[in-house]
């Protein structure tokens, strides 16, 4: 079976979900490929920021996600071996600037941007194994053994990218540090303030955060060496609770309640990988009518909580940037004519050209960022915790709502 598209999209997750759904607002169409048999809902939540939000206003779903989110206050930091509070950022009295921040359950992100999706957007079960290039078309063969034609692709396919593998990008490098994930549900209200709650120490990052008034999502970052005896701990989600709770035992009660009574199908654990920053500077990630998106062009750590995020921004900009250059696509039929071809790639490659100058450096930062902060942040060394305790641990927060500050603009719609 093969097929003729436009526009084709790897992946089906926030990026892919979000990318289709702006190039849909100018008029043009997508098609999505998902290799699952329905929506990845997968990680449980995340926490999207003034740039997210922003994202999300330009696509037309943000006060309806608002309505399931709460918006928090500020930050709660504490010291995970004494249980004791170091500090606490209250925004709505800060000096700041602009913020937004909330917890929302990726379910919820996914379900409501497919929605909004044309009928037939999204083709699940559609793993992409080969992509080869045919003139100006993409041949993308799928495990099934159909084969797509398209004019442009777009690689939404997360850290471990079909599409970047193609554009020549080497394999994200681990950094040596794991996630530890989880989400619960209270049957009453839990009573947590909405904010965020922060705990390091001991080599260890903890936190948590409320999505609404009955359920938290909570997540510990870690060195292996901290789990000596467990190397296998990340398959067996008995080994990653008793693990979480054995770091959190000084913790106040209700806080470590809240591992405790977490089921266990609702933990999981991943290996970090960031790629390494230069290569978005010295490698083209949109080139020959393919551009990569999200986690498949910049995957980083995870301690801006900006993956979610940068990846929406990512999706609003190669929308724009796509649309202008096709400012009478909803009034003029394009066909196969070799005239209206070449119009079509002149105009999808001037976009691509764009998207990859407005993100290139944007990208570059947030991954360097991340990793950096990361390392302070985490790390059990001495000198660095002394520092960190002393000196910068006050920076964390201004850096961290500094990068979300990031404005992406609206769908420029004519």
């Amino acid at each position: 079976m093969e097929m003729d598209k436009d526009i084709v999209i790897v992946g089906a997750g926030i990026s892919g979900l979000a990318t289709s759904l702006g190039l849909h607002r100018y008029g043009l169409q997508s098609l999505v490929l998902e290799s699952s048999e329905s929506l990845r809902t997968t990680g449980f939540a995340l926490t999207l920021w003034t740039n997210a939000w922003r994202s999300l206003d330009a696509l037309g779903v943000g006060d309806y996600l608002r309505q399931l989110s709460l918006a928090f206050r500020g930050f709660q930091i504490a010291n995970v071996d004494t249980g004791l509070p170091s500090g606490e950022v209250l925004l709505e009295e800060s000096t700041y600037g602009n913020y937004e921040a909330r917890c929302v359950r990726r379910k919820d992100l996914l379900q409501t941007l497919a929605k909004e999706l044309p009928e037939g957007t999204i083709r699940y079960s559609s793993k992409v194994v080969s992509i080869e290039e045919s003139g100006h078309l993409k041949l993308v063969h799928l495990a099934d053994g159909c084969v797509i034609r398209a004019k442009v692709l777009i690689g939404c396919d997360g850290v471990n990218s079909v599409v970047a593998k193609w554009l020549g990008f080497k394999k994200p490098i681990r950094v040596g540090r794991s996630a530890i994930r989880g989400y619960v549900e209270f049957p009453a209200a839990h009573g947590f303030k909405p904010q965020i709650y922060a705990y390091f120490g001991g080599g260890v990052r903890f936190g948590f955060a409320p999505c609404d008034d009955k359920s938290i999502y909570w997540f510990c970052t870690f060195k292996p060496s901290t789990a000596t005896g467990h190397e296998n701990m990340s398959d067996n989600p008995v080994l990653l609770k008793e693990f979480v709770l054995r770091k959190t035992a000084n913790v106040p009660k209700e806080v470590y309640g809240i591992v405790e009574r977490t089921e266990l199908e609702s933990i999981s654990c991943a290996e970090l990988k960031m790629r390494l920053p230069w290569d978005i500077l010295i490698r083209d990630f949109a080139k020959s009518s393919i551009c990569l998106v999200g986690d498949a062009l910049h995957p980083m750590t995870p301690d801006l909580g900006q993956g979610g995020s940068s990846a929406l921004e990512d999706c609003i900009m190669l929308a724009r940037c796509i649309g202008e250059c096709f400012p009478k696509m909803t009034s003029r039929k394009f066909g196969e004519e070799k005239e209206d071809v070449n119009v079509k790639m002149a105009a999808f490659n001037k976009g691509l050209e764009n998207y990859a100058k407005e993100r290139r450096w944007r990208s570059f930062s947030l991954i360097a960022t991340a990793f950096v902060v990361g390392f302070i942040q985490e790390s059990d060394n001495k000198f660095i915790r002394f520092l960190r305790e002393r000196f910068l641990s006050k920076y964390t927060v201004p850096t961290l709502l500094w990068m979300a500050d990031f404005d992406c603009g609206k769908l420029n719609i004519p």
